[in-house]
């Protein structure tokens, strides 16, 4: 039986791609244009996994490791990737003392703590502020939960949610008002602040804003869908139907379980 593994025939792939007889796209690469097609790729795995189809996620997750064993070779080669990936295990060991060491933890609260004290050990710079590990690419909605979750870790944030219920109140009002100035600056700013306070109130109830949305867009989709067939079966041009007809429509997509 061959020793050889999937890594290894990986590696062996992209040396074919990248060497003489080779691709010239592929030679043309650098990390920081492969950096796009990451993202997309990391996408649609993602869009795979919620869909829960596990054909589709391995298919997704193998072009997402291509990607990762591509950028890795840019580097260095594969004792880069090598190196990477015991870099991580090490790091895993480290932030689970409770698991490999004998550090005693009690609740959920003193494993988070002690996590975030770890991270700080581990970084270079003489002082770290409190978002520097936060990624400033993320996505807007998973960037605001991640900000409030570590705001919300030193204890800046509503005692009760029924202050944070007033303050989105506040938001609120504010957004009206600003919608009734027309200026359209201060009708983002008033906006942003309203989504941002309503993200961090779905953080307090352990709902990610990021994956509730994809959800309702997932299901909103499908009901458009829906429409569509019932109005083809009815012989009707969706786009020419008056609000009354779309709320049938819908209803009846509703109806059908979409």
């Amino acid at each position: 039986m061959s020793s050889r593994s999937a890594v290894d025939d990986l590696q062996e792939i992209i040396e074919k791609l990248l060497g003489p007889g080779g691709c010239p796209w592929d030679r043309e690469q650098t990390p920081k244009s492969l950096c796009d097609y990451l993202v997309e790729e990391t996408f649609e795995l993602v869009e795979a996994i919620r869909c829960n189809n596990s054909d589709e996620v391995k298919e997704e997750l193998g072009d997402v490791v291509f990607l990762l064993a591509f950028i890795s070779r840019l580097y260095g080669g594969g004792s880069f990737l090598q190196q990477a990936m015991h870099q991580g295990a090490r790091k895993m060991v480290r932030r689970h003392p409770h698991v490999f060491d004998e550090k005693e933890i009690n609740s959920l609260q003193e494993l988070t703590r002690n996590w975030e004290e770890i991270k700080k050990t581990e970084k270079n710079h003489t002082r770290g502020y409190i978002l520097d590990s936060v990624p400033k690419s993320l996505p807007p909605l998973l960037l605001a939960y991640r900000i409030n979750s570590k705001a919300a870790k030193i204890g800046f944030t509503w005692a009760r949610d029924e202050d944070l219920e007033d303050k989105l109140a506040e938001e609120w009002q504010e957004w009206q008002e600003a919608l009734e100035s027309r200026d359209r600056d201060r009708m983002l700013e008033e906006f942003g602040d309203y989504l941002f306070t309503l993200v961090e109130y779905g953080r307090r109830h352990k709902i990610k804003a990021n994956s509730a949305l994809a959800e309702t867009n997932a299901k909103f989709a499908r009901r458009m869908h829906q429409m569509e067939d019932l109005a083809l079966e009815k012989g009707w041009d969706i786009s020419k139907l008056d609000m009354e007809h779309l709320e049938e429509l819908w209803q009846k997509a509703k109806g059908h379980g979409a």
